[in-house]
Order: C-alpha cells, then sequence, then structure tokens
C-alpha cells in the first residue's frame, strides 16, 4: 500500500510540474499574432478559423479558461497584491504574457487540484481522519506557493542572464558609438545582434521611445522591470549625462569597464563559495561511498575471522 501511495504521490507530483511549465513557460511573442504573421506570408488565402486551429491545443482550450478564471479572481483580490504580482511577472519577462490576475487563478487551480488529490488518496487509503485534514491543508498550501516558486526561479534566471550579459552589451554599445551612431542607434543595434533578455529589453526602450516616451522615463520603466542593481547604476550614468552633456561614449566605456571588474569579482566570489557548498555532497554520498569500498572488504575478513574463531571453540 505504501508503495502504491508513492507511486501515486509521484505522479501527481510530475504532472503538476509539467503543467506549470505549460502555463507559465517563457513566450517572447503572442502565438496567436505568430500564427497570422506565418499565414500572411504565404500566398493562399485562410480564414481566421484555420489560423486558430493550428494553434497548439493549450492556446486554445487552457488560456482561455485561464482568462476566464482571472477575471473572476480579480473580483476577490486586493489591487496592491496585484500590481505586486504584475511587477513580478515583469521582472520575469512576463512568461507567456499572462496578467497578475491569470497567475493569480493558476494558483487557486493548483491549491485546488493538488489538496484534493491527496484528499481523495487519503479517503481511498483510509486514512486517519484527524491525519486527513492536516495533510490537506499541507498539500494545498503546497500546491498554492508552487507557482509562485517557479516565478522567482525566473526571475532569478532573467537576472543572473542581464548581469552576465551586460558587460558585453555595453562593449558592444560602446564601438557602435565611436563608429558614429546614436545612443538610441547603438540600443537598437544590440537588440538586432542578440536574442538575450537584456537586448530584448532594449529593443522595447527603442520602440517605446519611437512611440512617443521620453528616453529618460523609457530608461527607468526598463530599470523597474528588471531590478537589477548595475542596470540601476548604468541608466543613471547615462541619464546623468544626458543631463550633463557629458560624452556618451566615454560613458559607455567607463561603465563597460566597471561591469566587467564587477562580474570578475562575482566569479571570484561564487569560486571561493565552491569549498562550503561542496562540503554537504562530501560528507554525506562521496565519503560513506569511499569508505564502503575500502572498508567493506576488511569488515567482511573481520566478520569471517570471527566466524571461524566461533566454529573452532
Amino acid at each position: 500500500m505504501m508503495t502504491s501511495t508513492a507511486l501515486i504521490v509521484g505522479l501527481v507530483a510530475v504532472v503538476l510540474i509539467l503543467l506549470s511549465v505549460v502555463f507559465l513557460r517563457r513566450s517572447e511573442e503572442d502565438p496567436l499574432s505568430a500564427r497570422i504573421e506565418e499565414y500572411a506570408a504565404r500566398e493562399e488565402a485562410v480564414s481566421i478559423e484555420e489560423i486558430e486551429l493550428s494553434m497548439p491545443i493549450s492556446d486554445r482550450i487552457f488560456v482561455p479558461i485561464m482568462r476566464g478564471l482571472g477575471r473572476f479572481v480579480t473580483r476577490f483580490t486586493p489591487q496592491s497584491t496585484l500590481e505586486r504580482t504584475a511587477v513580478q511577472l515583469e521582472q520575469a519577462g512576463s512568461p507567456r504574457n499572462i496578467t497578475a490576475a491569470e497567475f493569480w487563478a493558476i494558483r487557486g487551480v493548483f491549491t485546488i487540484l493538488l489538496g484534493g488529490l491527496f484528499l481523495m488518496m487519503m479517503i481511498r487509503f483510509n486514512v486517519d481522519p484527524n491525519k486527513r485534514f492536516a495533510y490537506t491543508l499541507f498539500f494545498a498550501a503546497v500546491g498554492f506557493f508552487l507557482p509562485q516558486l517557479y516565478l522567482s526561479s525566473l526571475i532569478s534566471r532573467r537576472r543572473d542572464a542581464i548581469i552576465k550579459k551586460l558587460p558585453d552589451a555595453l562593449d558592444l554599445m560602446t564601438i557602435c558609438v565611436d563608429a558614429g551612431l546614436t545612443f538610441d542607434g547603438a540600443m537598437a543595434k544590440v537588440d538586432e545582434k542578440w536574442t538575450d533578455p537584456l537586448a530584448r529589453e532594449f529593443g522595447r526602450v527603442v520602440y517605446e521611445m519611437q512611440l512617443g516616451k521620453t528616453r529618460r522615463q523609457a530608461l527607468r520603466d526598463m530599470t523597474g522591470r528588471m531590478d537589477v542593481p548595475d542596470v540601476a547604476n548604468f541608466v543613471a550614468s547615462i541619464l546623468q549625462a544626458d543631463q550633463l552633456g557629458v560624452s556618451v561614449g566615454k560613458v559607455l566605456r567607463i561603465q563597460s569597464e566597471q561591469m566587467r571588474i564587477r562580474r570578475r569579482q562575482r566569479a571570484e566570489e561564487k569560486a571561493q563559495q565552491a569549498p562550503v557548498k561542496m562540503l554537504f555532497p562530501l560528507v554525506f554520498l562521496i565519503f560513506p561511498s569511499m569508505f564502503i569500498v575500502l572498508l567493506g572488504p576488511a569488515a567482511f575478513t573481520l566478520i569471517r575471522n570471527d566466524a571461524l574463531r566461533g566454529l573452532t571453540r
């Protein structure tokens, strides 16, 4: 019975993880817009129904359901909570282009799904009613925090990618400015050459400025979407240079050198942390295996000698 229960629990966990990836995986553009552009490039005429039917089943079924649940959740969720979640989604790169209300709907679905599945399993295996309620609350809480943990991991990975790519992007911008391009043109060139999160944010800044937003506001909005101290320092330096009339190329060159030094310092810091992080697997995984391999034959020899002595007596 315990083996069956563990198997069911593992299958449920795998299914929930797969669902979280489906709902929260990164999507750089709207799937429907991508399909429309794909069919617009063809010569034959197609209908809107054919375009919609060509989309994945998750976009035709699950996404509309989540949007409907999101509109329902908006009525009961505080506005401050939705705004805070919207900021986190922006910092994660707007995965799947979902809204804050849709994300809270996903958390509610996971809570009910995981709690309900484990409640049915405990009823099936006749678990003590006193423990049943506590276990149900525990797994419901796990389902509630699982999407948030996944979102936090997306934010962390995106920040690391931005920090790693920033010195190279500043070097490219410095070369472009020295070659005669403007600061906006240098940002557009970074977006043209690369496809990482930092390049996409630069492209978004250029696009917002083309729509009429000022450079100061567009750069400050980019800083809020990233929430990376290095980017905040870079934007502050550019805005100050723009205000005081300092050469942008000189500021970019200084900033690229500073960012490269910081990246090297972070690498050295991680290298110094490596021995401490290796301590746990060494003590609990590698050393016991070595002891078994080295001392195992000697232990069997001692056991055999003790057994022979007992027989001779």
